[in-house]
C-alpha cells in the first residue's frame, strides 16, 4: 500500500507541478492562484479548456484518499498507538479531516493564504508553520527526546529554549498573518 501511495503522489504532484508550469508560462507575473479561472476568462467556451476543468476535477477527487491515507495513519498512529485497530476510531479521523477539508474549501478564498500558514516560502508571504517547525521546533524536540543527557544539562536546556523561542515565533507569525488578514478585507 505504501508502494501505491508513492506512486500515487508523485503522479499527482506531476499532474499539479505540469499545470502550474503551463499557467506561469501562459500568464508569467498576472496567474491567478487559480489557474483555470484563468483559461476560463482568456478562452471563455473552449472545449479543450472544459476537458482540462475535467481532468483536474478527476484528479482533484482522486487524491483526497491520498493525503486521507498518510493523515490518517499519522493521526491514529498519534492518539491510539497503544489500541487496537477500530473503525470507529477510522471513520470519525476520516469524517474529521473531511469537515476540515470542506471548511477550509468553503471559508478560504484564496489559497494564498493557505500557502501563508503552511508552505516555507511564497512570493508575497512566509509559511508561519512549517518554517518554524523545521527551523526551531523539530531541532530542539528530536534532541530532548534523542538524548540522553541529564535535563539540566546546557545542551538540554538549549534545545528548549530554542523549542519554546520556535513555539513563539510561530504563533507570532500565524498572529500577523491573520491580521493581515482581517485588514485586507
Amino acid at each position: 500500500m505504501q508502494n501505491v501511495t508513492n506512486t500515487a503522489i508523485a503522479l499527482s504532484f506531476l499532474i499539479y507541478f505540469i499545470s502550474a508550469l503551463f499557467g506561469y508560462l501562459t500568464f508569467y507575473d498576472k496567474v491567478a492562484s487559480d489557474v483555470l479561472q484563468d483559461y476560463g476568462k482568456y478562452l471563455p467556451h473552449d472545449g479543450v479548456v472544459r476537458t482540462v476543468r475535467l481532468c483536474f476535477l478527476c484528479a482533484v477527487i482522486l487524491t483526497v484518499p491520498l493525503i486521507h491515507f498518510p493523515a490518517r495513519k499519522a493521526l491514529m498512529m498519534m492518539f491510539f498507538s497503544n489500541f487496537s485497530f477500530s473503525w470507529i476510531h477510522h471513520f470519525l479521523i476520516t469524517l474529521a479531516l473531511n469537515i476540515i477539508i470542506v471548511l477550509c474549501a468553503v471559508y478560504v478564498p484564496d489559497i494564498r493564504n493557505v500557502f501563508g500558514v503552511i508552505v516555507l516560502s511564497f512570493p508575497s508571504v512566509k509559511g508561519s508553520s512549517t518554517s518554524t517547525c523545521l527551523t526551531f521546533v523539530f531541532p530542539g524536540l528530536f534532541y530532548l527526546k534523542l538524548s540522553r543527557e541529564d535535563f539540566l544539562s546546557w545542551k538540554k536546556l538549549g534545545a528548549f529554549v530554542l523549542f519554546i523561542l520556535g513555539v513563539l515565533v510561530g504563533n507570532f507569525s500565524l498572529a500577523v498573518i491573520v491580521f493581515n488578514w482581517i485588514n485586507n478585507k
